[in-house]
């Protein structure tokens, strides 16, 4: 019998959509750098933070994403 304990499950597209539509946002308002396609850390861990904090709409998750990586600017 196999039993698995607190295991966590990330929904990849919902967070990866909601990166995406964040930093294509933070880049056009030239908040994040518009040179290459680097992955932001810091946008990128609010973001699964929101996630394991509840939060899986990905519009949701975006917004809430922005106006946490600007407050922290």
């Amino acid at each position: 019998m196999l039993i698995e304990r607190d295991v966590q499950v990330l929904n990849f597209d919902a967070v990866g959509e909601a990166y995406a539509i964040a930093a294509n946002y933070l880049r056009r308002s030239g908040v994040l750098s518009s040179d290459g396609i680097e992955t932001n850390d810091r946008l990128l861990e609010i973001i699964v933070g929101l996630y394991y904090g509840g939060e899986h709409n990905r519009i949701k998750l975006a917004n809430k994403a922005i106006t946490r990586f600007q407050a922290d600017s």
